[in-house]
Order: structure tokens, then C-alpha cells, then sequence
């Protein structure tokens, strides 16, 4: 017995030895490469491309790849990059970061901010800015590509590097998934991202296990009416009120049709009718958000959706039926395996300390990570990586300026201490999921 506990006793101090050295070479390759890194970033930040137009973006990021090491593959759904580094037996990881911008003229004061502009459908111009952090997250996936191809020595198995275009479209990771991915690389074992945060400090990170994306849907709804004079309303079948009507009935579906314990979201975000003060007109648009986790409460608030619609323009003897389109592209929700999401959270733990590394509430945003799961049943966790100067978040709990959200023209990452947490501990993250020599 002493024999066989000397053994193990051995094997573990083995073990946390070549952790311990890991964590050293870790955190010696990005103290050397971070003010790379950083400029990489400014770089990035300042030269935003819109959705399916990721074309340089995806170029970098695929000379970065093909410097460190790994079999490339590019004009994957459009822009797609993915990167593969084979390193003997063991599981095969797949790590994913996505690269679009936003239409969103910067207002952020840096002196990287973005100068690109876009030209919208109607000829206006608008800024585009990296407003939802996929800077970072390119920046941090190369990094951790680089580091993780130097250090071939401490892992066994097959890494993928993935970059994905057209997330804020929803639709990059279909399009990549329609494009053949998974008969192009090796089944991964296990998928991991991450995603920064607005409202976390840099240098701690949040998780969350279980549902942490929501279903998001987009319906259009054109109630027809009978236009005229404001003045003769009785002559008229007026589409400003059945809409109104319709817009109160709907907010009824989450709280008397959907059980209360299910989260689920109607939100009309939009509502267009008329053009006079006095004239009655004969339609009325509508365009909602639709949020849920299970497909069961998806279909239960798309079918009430309908006949809520269909039932009102009834009531009000509308000519005809509305029009209720609910959109192809749909954004499926995101479940973090919940075992794979406990085990992260201890490694950041000892990584970081208990106090760095929040559990955090289940958010009703879409995110098309959760289609690589859905496509190929590997677990998979995103876990969300604080991007702000702790100064700035005591300075908005004190009553000063409101920490900008995500997607504002004010959003600013710290960078240093953001992608020195993001790559610290997204490689880690992939050492453990990964093989031993």
C-alpha cells in the first residue's frame, strides 16, 4: 500500500510540476509577446470590416496561422479561416473567435478608433466600429494559436483554430457548417470561445453553465387596413389601432401562456404606419425580437405570435389576414455542457483567485456559437471575459459616467489587461482539454 501510494503520490507531483512549468512558459510568452499583441489589436480595432466583408481580417489571421505552424483552410462560408495543428495522439479542440464589426460610428476618443465608414442601402453614411469586442476576440485567438503551436511539447492531439465571419448576422457559423467545416477538419472533442464583457473588470472572467444564449428569432407582421380622411374614421379600418391593440395582446403571451420559471422575451422594436397627421393609412409594420431557450417555448411564442395577429385583424374586420413572416435566419440558443463549464471555472479559479471569476445569469442575447454543438454534439463552453478599467467601473458605481454596453460607440476595452486574461486563460483552458505527452 505505501508502495502504491509513494506511485501516486509521485505521479501527482509529476503532474503539478509540469503544470506549474506550463503556467511559467505561459505567462513568460505573453509578458513577451503582449506589446505585439496590443498593436495587433489596435491594428484591428482601427481597421473594422461589416459582416461578410471580413476579407483582410480573414487574410491576417490566416498568415498568422500558416507563421506558427498549422494547415490552413480559407473561404469557409465566405470568409472562414480555420487552422489545424496535429501533435501526435490525443483528443482533438476546437477554439473559435468571430471577426465582423458593426455599423456604429465610433465615439470612443482613442487614437485608434475607427475612421472606416459604409455606405448604407439608402446612400446615408454610417461609421463602423468593432463595438461588440471581436477585435479582442481575433487578437486572442491568434495569440493563444501562437502560443499553444510553441508549446507542442506540453500537449498531445489535434488543435483546431477557427474564425468565423457574419456573427453579428447570425448566420457565419451556418454558413461555415453548410460549407462542409466538420468534412474538412477532425471531429473536435470538445469547442471552447470566449466573449468579452461590458460590465466585468479586466483581468476577471464570468461563466455560466447550462442555457447562456437565447433563440433569436425576427418577425415582420403587416397588418392591411382600409385608409381615409382622420376626420371620417368610421369610414376607415384603421391599421394604427388594431396594430396598438396587437402590440398590448402580445406583451399577454410570456406572462399568461409561457410558464413562468421558462425565460422567453416578445419585444416590438419597431412600429411603422402613416405619413400625415390626417390621414388614416392602410397598412401597419411591425418588427419584433423573439428570445427563448427551448425549442418548445420557441415554437409555443412563434405560434401565439400568429394567432394573436390573425385573431386582432379579425376582431377589427382588417380586409384581410396580416402578413406574419418570421425570418429564416434565426440564431439557435447556446448551452454551455455543464461539466465542461465547473471544470473552467476551477481552473480559472486557481488562476486568477475566487473573486475574479464571477458566475453570471443566463442572458437573453443570441450568439451562433451554440450551432457548432448543435451540429455535431461535442460540448462546448463560451465563457465571458472582462474588458474594463476597473477605475472606470468604480467610477460608474459611484455615480459617474454609466459604463458603456456592448454595441455602443462608446465601448472601450482595456487592452492590455484583457488580452493578457483572455489568452492566459483560454490556453490553459485548451491544456486541459487536450492531451499529455
Amino acid at each position: 500500500m505505501r508502495i502504491v501510494a509513494g506511485i501516486v503520490a509521485g505521479a501527482w507531483l509529476l503532474a503539478s510540476s509540469s503544470a506549474a512549468a506550463a503556467d511559467a512558459r505561459i505567462d513568460a510568452w505573453i509578458a513577451d509577446a503582449l506589446p505585439g499583441l496590443v498593436a495587433s489589436y489596435e491594428s484591428l480595432h482601427a481597421n473594422p470590416e461589416l459582416s461578410l466583408e471580413e476579407k483582410k481580417t480573414a487574410e491576417s489571421v490566416a498568415r498568422a496561422l500558416e507563421d506558427a505552424g498549422y494547415e490552413v483552410q480559407t473561404g469557409i462560408g465566405g470568409h472562414g479561416v480555420v487552422g489545424v495543428l496535429e501533435n501526435g495522439e490525443g483528443p482533438s479542440l476546437m477554439i473559435r473567435g468571430d471577426m465582423d464589426a458593426l455599423p456604429v460610428t465610433e465615439a470612443t476618443g482613442l487614437a485608434y478608433a475607427s475612421r472606416v465608414t459604409s455606405r448604407r442601402p439608402d446612400g446615408s453614411e454610417v461609421g463602423v466600429m468593432h463595438a461588440c469586442g471581436h477585435d479582442v476576440h481575433v487578437t486572442a485567438l491568434v495569440g493563444t494559436a501562437r502560443l499553444l503551436a510553441g508549446l507542442r511539447d506540453a500537449w498531445r492531439g489535434t488543435l483546431v483554430i477557427l474564425a468565423q465571419p457574419a456573427e453579428e448576422l447570425g448566420k457565419g457559423a451556418r454558413m461555415m457548417i453548410e460549407d462542409g467545416l466538420f468534412s474538412r477538419i477532425p471531429a473536435p472533442d470538445h469547442a471552447i470561445a470566449l466573449h468579452v464583457d461590458a460590465g466585468l473588470a479586466a483581468g476577471q472572467v464570468g461563466w455560466i453553465p447550462g442555457w447562456a444564449a437565447a433563440n433569436v428569432d425576427s418577425v415582420d407582421i403587416e397588418i392591411h387596413g382600409r385608409g381615409g380622411h382622420g376626420a371620417r374614421p368610421h369610414q376607415t379600418v384603421d391599421p394604427i389601432v388594431t396594430a396598438a391593440h396587437l402590440v398590448t395582446a402580445l406583451q399577454t403571451i410570456t406572462s399568461r401562456r409561457v410558464n413562468p420559471a421558462d425565460p422567453a422575451v416578445v419585444t416590438v422594436g419597431s412600429f411603422h404606419a402613416g405619413a400625415k397627421h390626417n390621414v388614416i393609412p392602410d397598412s401597419a409594420h411591425l418588427q419584433l425580437t423573439v428570445r427563448s431557450y427551448s425549442d418548445e417555448v420557441r415554437d409555443l411564442l412563434l405560434a401565439s405570435i400568429r394567432q394573436l395577429a390573425e385573431d386582432t385583424c379579425r376582431a377589427f374586420q382588417c380586409p384581410q389576414p396580416p402578413d406574419v413572416r418570421v425570418k429564416d435566419e434565426y440564431t439557435p440558443a447556446m448551452y454551455n455542457d455543464p461539466a465542461l463549464a465547473e471544470k473552467a471555472a476551477g481552473l480559472f479559479r486557481e488562476l486568477l483567485g475566487e473573486d475574479a471569476v464571477i458566475e453570471m445569469v443566463p442572458a437573453m442575447g443570441g450568439e451562433d456559437f451554440g450551432r457548432y454543438h448543435r451540429a455535431q454534439g461535442m460540448p462546448a463552453f463560451m465563457f465571458r471575459l472582462g474588458s474594463i478599467a476597473p477605475a472606470r467601473i468604480e467610477a460608474a458605481r459611484k455615480g459617474g459616467e454609466p459604463l458603456p454596453s456592448l454595441h455602443s460607440s462608446r465601448y472601450a476595452p482595456d487592452p492590455e489587461p484583457t488580452l493578457r486574461t483572455g489568452i492566459g486563460t483560454l490556453s490553459r483552458l485548451a491544456l486541459s482539454l487536450l492531451g499529455t505527452p
